[in-house]
């Protein structure tokens, strides 16, 4: 396993972003009442931040409103077999500005869920500002680079 210097952050976060968007969907985990809940989602990554949208009165934004630990895997299938692995804290975005901002940066038209735009009540913005990235192939075997911010 190599850690990601300082120096390597941007080559790094640059290929996390490469290879997810090969994958597309990640597998999300999220807690309530103290178990796993996994579901997809299509996250989009802006520098070392990671963005999706959810609805507001989805399960996934309950959960991370009580606990806003969580976990996402992207495999991208073969020949490439990579795999990225993030662990963070979810924030659930109220900041009109940024809500409207980063609706033009998430990667897929957003107004099919929500057809209001980016003020439609039922739209809820998270943030995941991760803790520990993990870059590698072949589910860990090869070529493991992890980012943990300082």
């Amino acid at each position: 396993m190599a850690k990601v210097e300082v120096g390597d952050r941007g080559a790094f976060f640059a290929a996390v972003e490469a290879a997810s968007k090969k994958a597309i969907w990640a597998a999300i985990a999220t807690v309530e009442k103290g178990a796993a809940r996994v579901r997809m989602v299509h996250p989009t990554w802006e520098g070392e931040t990671l963005w999706f949208a959810t609805g507001t009165d989805s399960p996934k934004h309950r959960q991370l409103r009580a606990n806003p630990s969580v976990d996402l895997q992207y495999q991208v299938a073969p020949p490439d077999f990579v795999h990225i692995c993030v662990r963070g804290r979810a924030e659930i975005v109220t900041d009109v500005a940024e809500k409207r901002r980063v609706w033009d940066v998430i990667d897929y038209d957003l107004g099919q869920f929500w057809s209001g735009g980016p003020s439609d009540p039922k739209y809820t913005l998270v943030k995941i500002a991760p803790a520990r990235v993990e870059l590698s192939e072949l589910f860990g075997s090869r070529n493991k680079r992890v980012f943990e911010p300082s």
